[in-house]
């Protein structure tokens, strides 16, 4: 069952379909807390408060198809009430299906790459091509513009495309990627 569907039922008072909802959603939270903060404490505080704010007002939840949207800002709210402006370290766990062609040194690069990033790209980065958020949701989630958003992604990709030698030496040998 799909994500809409299970946030309709679930907003219907349907505590299973809940729970399904959050393990379906649980790593991406997960990734995104670990993003924001760096102690493993503090995440899991986050992702605690984050579920636990959701089931208690799942019933508010206008439109189910937004409910990822709707958690992933509920997410954020709590990480920043948590302390996100401390020195933070991201690892990721995993790269997205879409970088599974990339070899293991073009991974590690990215994923170096990324952290690097300033929270306001890195997040748009995460939101956006990790979550597969469109950037209108990506936009509801950190409360900004579109078009704020589309120019943090766009700044992030310039900074990405600098700081991957793979990608900047493609260019400079073949053009534009």
């Amino acid at each position: 069952m799909d994500i809409a569907a299970l946030a309709g039922k679930a907003a219907e008072g349907d505590s299973d379909a809940f729970v399904k909802l959050v393990k379906q959603l649980e790593g991406s939270l997960y990734y995104m807390a670990r993003s924001l903060l760096g102690k493993e404490e503090d995440i899991a505080d986050a992702m605690q408060e984050t579920i636990l704010k959701a089931f208690k007002s799942i019933h508010t939840l206008r439109e189910p198809k937004f409910f990822k949207t709707w958690i992933f800002r509920i997410l954020i709210n709590e990480c920043n009430n948590i302390g996100s402006k401390r020195s933070r370290t991201i690892a990721y766990a995993e790269i997205p299906t879409t970088a599974a062609s990339m070899g293991g040194y073009e991974m590690v690069d990215l994923r170096e790459s990324v952290e690097r990033l300033e929270e306001p790209q890195r997040m748009v980065i995460i939101l956006h091509y990790f979550e597969d958020l469109p950037i209108r949701q990506v936009a509801k989630v950190l409360d900004v513009s579109e078009s704020a958003v589309k120019m943090r992604l766009s700044r992030a990709r310039d900074a990405l495309q600098h700081s991957l030698p793979s990608i900047h030496e493609g260019k400079m040998r073949y053009g534009s990627i």
